[in-house]
């Protein structure tokens, strides 16, 4: 629109009425870039079920980890508070003393918030609405702690004496309504609420300890970092709270990260003296992972599965980054993502009748997705030459196999499991751990090749071979309670036949060895003949002798019987532990993309930006950017021009030299001609356009100063884009 006046002026344009752009929901994000759009809605929501199921089963499994040390916290804020208000506080601790509790959280500091939330929830619900939590970065300095502390508390503007000079007379309204920040106020305060409390309710008779605790619930405050803190911000918080104690009941809880010596190291004695401090030690994040790995990873609950290579990526991050186990969980909820956007036959990555439901679905370029696997390629290789016509002509018979090789699958997981649990709990307390001590490195051998082939479960067979009879009853009952729960027929045999194992063990006679002394007599023997003159060829006629007697030595019944255990052993894992990589459709289940996972988690800030840098095309999508053999285009952004041209100079570049290349740049995306005379001449507009580029690439870390030449710049990168 444009106006026809000759004038300046301010003019009015009414909008047109045009349709309400529809505002974009998560399905339609999920369903954008999907390479078969037929199902992409039902797909959308078999991830939005689990996604919500596993986010669902997190927070009731951090409650149950977290259970037993908030309890344990529960009880000592209790404790604290009745002891206080029943006059007995001298006889425990000092009057002027802070009841403090020392929460090592560890240092997989993601997870802290989840369980700092949970303590706050469950204090104001039990023990005391006055909770409120605090953080380093929002109280570098004294006032900011107290005036933080103040606002959460009372739910109201506190007002901090520098701003109360800074303000405006147009805001001298509102200034009555803040109050002033200091303890003072929020004694006034917790006075006033207490007192509305006790009168709140009258005519109603309670007993002396439930009046005392409602009279004078406990302040709580929480440092969530503790470490983090300033020393002297905290020093002088706790004196100044020290002073008020008798008036406010007020308590610390510490969330400590590193070590309990850190409150030594941060506080002197004459402040550190002013804690009653209690310590709380926190579920180990190694433990609390192990945890969530049977939980979410090794059960046939979710049909959606990790391979090898995307549960080491995941897990390393764990082991040597953060040991994050919300990170861990994000991890999988990023691979779930991207298994249903990617593949189209995760609409079979669901729950067994849901999926011969959808099998039956399934469009004819599904099918041929499904022809196109290379497991089920595998198995069309096996059938006879009539079947495979069918398989890979008939559509009708393709989806009545599709279902037996799902109902096949399935039941693969629903036995898998227990024989891995079976197999973790027979060589988890072997020496040196030769097929690991946590069950994730069982697992990760068997996703891998058949466990039974590799050295490490050979060497684990012939310690098992070792154990005492009790030790190996011990093991077998433990396997016995594994497989009992578990409905499956072939679970119920092995349970059936363990049993009747332990049954024989338990009727073994040890004292009964009838044919011992039998043996003896034949070791002995041939070694009373070796005391007798004899030539060459008698000695070695009697060494023969002795090697055949030990060789034919009979075993005794537990050992027969300890033989047979590890045969039947043996014998499960070889039927059950099989990689997923042999079972057909596999695909439909496991995600595989470890590359993709390890882009998204693991950022790689510094290749992106140079990525952008070289080629902004692919993120700014403007076709004039556009280039065939991968250099700039003169109309890109200028800091990506002066970075290709940055990337020409040696270790030391001329920043007038870089100045008139940029010109000369400039000019001809402007559409001069290069014989004309302004062409590559640098005016002010340029020159600020190219010192903005620059100090953008010195922010970024490019370059940087240096006082070798003052008219340089050092160049912090190396080789061309």
């Amino acid at each position: 629109m444009s106006t026809s006046s000759v004038s300046k002026g301010c003019f009015v344009f009414k909008p047109s009425a045009k349709k309400k752009k529809r505002t974009l929901t998560l399905e339609d994000y999920f369903a954008d870039g999907c390479e078969d759009a037929e199902n992409s809605e039902t797909r959308f929501k078999l991830c939005q079920d689990l996604w919500d199921k596993i986010k669902t089963d997190t927070e009731v499994l951090q409650d149950e980890l977290n259970r037993k040390i908030l309890d344990s916290l529960l009880d000592f804020t209790r404790k604290c508070s009745s002891t206080h208000q029943h006059s007995n506080w001298a006889s425990q601790m000092r009057a002027s003393e802070i009841p403090t509790a020392a929460l090592v959280l560890g240092v997989n500091v993601p997870d802290h918030d989840m369980t700092f939330q949970s303590l706050s929830d469950l204090l104001q619900q039990s023990v005391t609405p006055h909770v409120v939590s605090v953080q380093a970065k929002e109280c570098g300095a004294l006032k900011h702690l107290m005036k933080r502390v103040l606002e959460r508390m009372m739910g109201t503007v506190v007002a901090v004496d520098d701003e109360e000079e800074e303000e405006p007379e147009q805001l001298s309204a509102q200034l009555h309504k803040r109050v002033h920040c200091s303890l003072g106020t929020l004694c006034d305060w917790y006075n006033t609420k207490t007192r509305k409390s006790n009168t709140g309710t009258p005519g109603k008779k309670r007993s002396s300890a439930v009046r005392d605790e409602q009279q004078q619930p406990p302040v709580v405050i929480i440092f969530k970092d503790l470490e983090a803190f300033n020393s002297k911000v905290l020093q002088d918080f706790i004196l100044i709270c020290s002073r008020y104690i008798e008036r406010l009941p007020l308590m610390f809880i510490f969330g400590i990260a590193t070590s309990p010596s850190t409150i030594q190291h941060m506080l002197p004695h004459s402040v550190s003296s002013l804690l009653c401090i209690e310590l709380f030690q926190s579920l180990s994040c190694t433990q609390h992972l192990a945890t969530v790995i049977d939980k979410f990873i090794l059960t046939p609950q979710f049909p959606f599965k990790l391979s090898s290579k995307v549960m080491q990526v995941l897990i390393s991050i764990f082991l040597y980054h953060d040991f994050s186990v919300k990170n861990f969980i994000k991890g999988v909820q990023l691979a779930l993502l991207e298994h249903f956007h990617s593949q189209p036959l995760s609409v079979l990555c669901c729950k067994k009748k849901e999926a011969l439901l959808n099998v039956m679905q399934l469009s004819h370029s599904n099918l041929e997705r499904i022809r196109q696997l290379l497991s089920f390629k595998r198995y069309v290789e096996k059938q006879d030459p009539q079947e495979q016509d069918s398989l890979l002509k008939d559509d009708t018979h393709l989806k009545e196999v599709c279902q037996k090789l799902i109902k096949g699958l399935h039941k693969y997981h629903k036995n898998y499991y227990p024989i891995l649990r079976c197999l973790h709990t027979l060589t988890s307390s072997l020496p040196r751990y030769p097929l690991g001590k946590q069950i994730r490195e069982l697992h990760l051998i068997c996703l891998e090749k058949n466990v039974w082939e590799n050295e490490d479960y050979q060497s684990a067979m012939k310690l098992l071979k070792m154990l005492a009879k009790d030790e190996l009853i011990i093991l077998l009952q433990r396997c016995a309670e594994i497989l009992e729960p578990v409905k499956s027929k072939k679970m119920n045999s092995a349970l059936v036949q363990l049993n009747e194992l332990l049954t024989r063990f338990k009727e073994l006679d040890t004292a009964a060895a009838e044919t011992a002394p039998n043996v003896e007599e034949c070791i002995t023997s041939p070694v009373k003949n070796l005391q007798k003159k004899t030539d060459l060829f008698q000695l070695q006629k009697t060494l023969l002798e002795m090697n055949e007697s030990r060789r034919s030595k009979k075993l005794s019944p537990f050992e027969v019987l300890r033989n047979e255990v590890l045969e039947f052993i043996d014998s499960l894992v070889k039927s059950h532990l099989s990689p997923p990589d042999s079972q057909t459709l596999n695909e439909v289940s496991y995600y595989s993309s470890s590359a993709t996972v390890r882009r998204h988690i693991n950022a790689t800030p510094r290749t992106s930006i140079q990525a952008a840098l070289s080629s902004p095309y692919y993120y700014l999508q403007n076709d004039s950017l556009k280039t065939e053999d991968g250099s700039v285009s003169n109309a890109a952004p200028d800091i990506c021009i002066a970075y290709k041209l940055h990337l020409e100079c040696g270790r030391l570049i001329n920043l007038y030299d870089w100045l008139e290349a940029y010109a000369t740049v400039v000019s001809a995306a402007e559409g001069n001609s290069p014989d004309s005379d302004n062409f590559g001449k640098v005016d002010e507009v340029k020159h600020a356009r190219f010192i903005r580029a620059v100090s953008e690439l010195e922010f970024l870390g490019f370059i940087k100063s240096t006082k070798q030449k003052t008219d340089h710049v050092a160049r912090l990168t190396w080789g061309g884009c």
